[in-house]
Parts: structure tokens; C-alpha cells; sequence
């Protein structure tokens, strides 16, 4: 039973051996009998992973090959990345910005009296200071140095404060208000002086005898007299007398008049800073409200604020503004026109700034009142009080 089974597929299997066998030989017979060219090579294998594109779509180019990308180099940090745009204030002048205090706390720990002024006069303070009043923001432009704000020039005194305001005006300035000069002198850490807590005559020039002006000759501008009672120091020459935003010879040195901000006020001018004498207030804060626009003195000067970013000034103070005072009257107190005053600082540019001996207006414009035999402060006459064997 079993080989009957297996026979008859056995015998199949060998039939279509056979077949295949015969069909393969004819193929092959009529091949060599269609041509009498060599057989050729048979062709490469396909690859299997890729797959033919219809005919009908255009093959796509392949992209280029990725290129590696310049590393960009590092930017120097101390250079801007863009343009920053033009500065917030004019050449010569600092910005000052932050909160300013309207009323302060400072302890002083060492003092003496002053007889010649009958002022107590503080060496050191606490190392603190508490604001007990408002914070406003402020943000505004102040000369570098004290007019004519150049560095190596002497401070220049005798105007008065209508004077002042006009040469302000002809250089695109205003005055500075009493606040705005506290706050450029004391910095955000509202100290009583720019240098720190503790009274230095050397660092901010002052602490020098009193001379005993002849008031008649002062108020004639009388240069030999000038000269005589000069005890200040050229502008920029004290490193140690900075503030903390960068404005020099605050306080000390010469006495600066400044717009008065007070409703109630009697006059625009205020006196701040205190001059090189021994005795005086020779801080930040202090401030003498009781001299009127017209005066003038021998260690008195002043210097220019302006509005940041370009902003128009109003070259009238507080005071004047509420009293509508037009700025021809300003003028006619100062006596010169801010057009008249140019002509004089370009006369000033060229040296050609020359007056005549008697012609007190015109040194007053060109700032040439000081005599020439004029002495620069130094320790040969300043005096150092005992208090300060006691700062500790």
C-alpha cells in the first residue's frame, strides 16, 4: 500500500523534470539562432531598498552635501554689540540718575564750634545715612567741573546768579537746582560728603585761614585784591574729590550758587558746597538761602545742568517760572544777552577774549577778573583742628 501510494507522484514529479528540462534547451537554442552576438555579462542586482520613481515626476537633484558653519568669534564685552545711539548728555557733563532723598538723617560722632562763623562744624558721621523723607527719581546732565568746565582751568567767581544763568543759556545749559547738585555731590548712598564720612580738607580743598577781605576792593573787583584772598585750586586737579557719579570739586574749593526750589522762597539763588575757608559747612546737604540774585564774592562760582537725551532746557529757574518772569528781564540784570555772550566765548576760543583795565562787564564776560599773582591753596595755610585726633 505504501510504494502503491508514493508511485504515481514520483512519476509526476519526474515529468515536469523533464519539461522544464526540454523548455530550457529550446529557449536557449533559439536565443543562439535570433543572434550571433555574444551572450552578455548579466546585470547588476537592483538594490533592494530603493524604489523606482514614476516615470511621470522628474527626479529631484540631490541636495548638497551640509557645510560646516564658521564658528561666529566671541564679541568683546567691553564694546557695544549695536549702536547705542547718541549719549544722554552733551560732552563735559555727567548723567545723573537715580532716587533722590528730600530729607536726610546723618549723626555726627566728632565736631567742633567754629567761632568765626558760629557754626558747629562735624569731621565724622555715623557710616550711615537714613532717608526720613520722599524718594524722587531724578535724571538729568551737570557739568564736570565748575564753569568755565574745563580741567586744569581755574573755578571762575565773582558773577552773580542772573550772570551766571545767562552763560548757562549761551551754551544750551540752565542752572542746576539746589537738588540736583545735592544728588551729584552725595550719590545714591546720600553721604555727607562725596568721598565718604569723614571731613578731609585735603581730599576737597578747604580748611584754609580766613584773610580778611577788604570789601570795598572786592565789590570794585579789584584784581590785586582778588588775587590776594585766591585759595582755591585748579578744576580736576583734586583725585580724591569725586563723587560717585563722576562729577569733581564737590564740595570745597569755591562756594557754587545753584536755582532754588522752595515755593516760599525769597530769592532763585542758593548758596552750596562752601568755599576753601576753615569753619564753613563744606558738605552736600547745607545750603545758604539768604543772599539775593545780585550778589557776587570772591570764592563764589557755579556750574551748568542741562535735561538728558537732548530735551530742551528751561533756562528760567522754578521761581521765575511762577512768577512769569520773561528772560529779557533776566538779561537786563545780567546786563548781557546770551547772543553777546557767545560772541565772547568764541572771542574766549581764538584768545582773543580782551578788555580794556576799567571795563568791569567786559572781564566779567571774559572771565579774566582774577588778578595774575593769584596763589593756588596748599597746606601753608590751612588749618587742621584738633577735633580730629578724635575720629576714630
Amino acid at each position: 500500500m505504501t510504494g502503491l501510494s508514493h508511485e504515481p507522484m514520483e512519476r509526476g514529479i519526474m515529468n515536469r523534470i523533464v519539461i522544464a528540462t526540454v523548455l530550457s534547451i529550446s529557449v536557449g537554442a533559439l536565443a543562439l539562432a535570433c543572434s550571433a552576438t555574444p551572450r552578455p555579462e548579466p546585470l547588476p542586482p537592483e538594490e533592494p531598498t530603493k524604489a523606482l520613481e514614476p516615470t511621470s515626476t522628474p527626479v529631484a537633484p540631490e541636495p548638497p552635501p551640509l557645510q560646516e558653519q564658521p564658528k561666529e568669534e566671541p564679541q568683546d564685552q567691553s564694546q557695544p554689540a549695536v549702536d547705542a545711539g547718541p549719549p544722554a548728555c552733551p560732552e563735559g557733563m555727567k548723567l545723573v540718575e537715580g532716587e533722590y532723598c528730600t530729607e536726610v538723617e546723618q549723626k555726627c560722632l566728632v565736631e567742633w564750634f567754629a567761632p568765626q562763623n558760629k557754626k558747629r562744624v562735624c569731621e565724622q558721621f555715623e557710616p550711615s545715612t537714613q532717608c526720613v523723607g520722599a524718594r524722587v527719581p531724578k535724571r538729568f546732565c551737570i557739568d564736570t567741573y565748575a564753569w568755565p568746565n574745563q580741567a586744569g582751568a581755574r573755578p571762575e567767581v565773582m558773577n552773580n546768579f542772573y550772570q551766571a544763568q545767562v552763560k548757562c543759556a549761551a551754551v544750551g545749559k540752565r542752572m542746576c537746582t539746589e537738588s540736583e547738585w545735592t544728588f551729584a555731590c552725595e550719590g545714591p548712598e546720600m553721604k555727607p560728603f562725596p568721598y565718604g564720612y569723614v571731613r578731609d580738607p585735603r581730599k576737597c580743598n578747604g580748611d584754609h585761614q580766613w584773610d580778611g577781605p577788604s570789601m570795598t576792593k572786592v565789590a570794585k573787583r579789584d584784581p590785586t585784591e582778588l588775587a590776594r584772598l585766591w585759595r582755591g585750586v585748579p578744576s580736576g586737579s583734586q583725585p580724591h574729590c569725586i563723587s560717585d557719579f563722576g562729577v569733581h570739586d564737590l564740595p570745597g574749593n569755591n562756594d557754587e550758587v545753584v536755582a532754588g526750589e522752595k515755593p516760599g522762597a525769597q530769592f532763585s539763588s542758593v548758596h552750596t558746597g562752601g568755599p576753601w575757608y576753615s569753619g564753613v559747612r563744606n558738605q552736600c546737604r547745607p545750603k545758604v538761602y539768604t543772599h539775593d540774585e545780585g550778589f557776587y564774592y570772591y570764592f563764589l562760582g557755579f556750574r551748568c545742568c542741562s535735561e538728558p537725551d537732548g530735551q530742551p532746557n528751561e533756562t528760567r529757574t522754578p521761581k521765575q517760572v511762577r512768577e512769569r518772569m520773561k528772560w529779557e528781564v533776566v538779561e537786563r540784570l545780567a546786563r548781557f544777552s546770551i547772543a553777546e555772550m557767545q560772541q565772547k566765548l568764541e572771542l574766549k576760543k581764538q584768545g582773543q577774549c580782551t578788555c580794556s583795565e576799567r571795563d568791569i562787564l567786559c572781564k566779567t564776560m571774559c572771565g579774566t577778573l582774577l588778578g595774575p599773582n593769584a596763589v593756588d591753596g596748599d597746606d601753608s595755610t590751612r588749618i587742621f583742628n584738633v577735633s580730629r585726633d578724635k575720629i576714630r
